[in-house]
């Protein structure tokens, strides 16, 4: 059974960010993930960087491959209530 993140918005913002960053289409970063064998479409993609849709723990991890970063880079903008 595949696992998934509960989406949170600010995940989704971080992956559009370090997507353009780099210069990276959605089409590409898709193209990549599915390179990876991992089953995902753009339609999911734009999803989950509008914080719409729970990403998937293994996209996750191809996403870090793919943009080169830690974990914990996807989680900096992650706050918990009452924390601030």
């Amino acid at each position: 059974m595949e696992q998934k993140l509960k989406q949170n918005i600010q995940i989704g913002e971080t992956i559009r960010s370090l997507r353009m960053e780099r210069k990276l289409t959605q089409d590409q970063v898709v193209s990549k993930l599915q390179l990876m064998d991992l089953d995902i479409t753009r339609s999911i993609y734009s999803q989950i960087e509008g914080g719409t849709y729970s990403i998937r723990i293994s996209v996750l991890a191809g996403l870090s491959q793919i943009f080169q970063v830690d974990y914990n880079t996807f989680f900096r903008d992650v706050h918990l209530p009452g924390s601030e």
